[in-house]
């Protein structure tokens, strides 16, 4: 009989740990504008009306001294390839890009940052 006891205890903290750990989920939180930051993981570099904007994991940002500052996008902007994750949205019957809020709209080989 301890030894029943035993056993359906075991049972029940190995289910309960298998279904703890089976429900783990991945949430990318981005940073909101304004947000500083001290380094970026590889960014490319656009110039926009005289201004350098860093593109890096599909945030937009501004170099402010050694730092960077989240920003919006800049309207207009051309890029040669969308980030990864973007969706495909009709709005008015015109094809967009979307990703984190951010329009893009296809001008031949490139891309550009809409407002709709």
């Amino acid at each position: 009989m301890k030894s029943l006891k035993l056993l359906l205890i075991g049972i029940i903290l190995l289910g309960s740990l298998g279904a703890v750990y089976g429900q783990r989920t991945v949430v990318k939180v981005y940073p909101r504008y304004g947000t500083v930051v001290t380094t970026l993981n590889k960014p490319k570099v656009y110039v926009h009306g005289g201004v350098r904007f860093h593109l890096a994991g599909g945030v937009w940002y501004r170099a402010r001294g050694n730092r960077f500052v989240v920003c919006a996008a800049p309207a207009g902007i051309k890029i040669r390839t969308l980030p990864r994750g973007h969706r495909v949205v009709f709005i008015k019957g015109k094809r967009y890009f979307k990703y984190r809020g951010v329009l893009y709209a296809k001008r031949g080989r490139n891309y550009r940052v809409v407002y709709a």
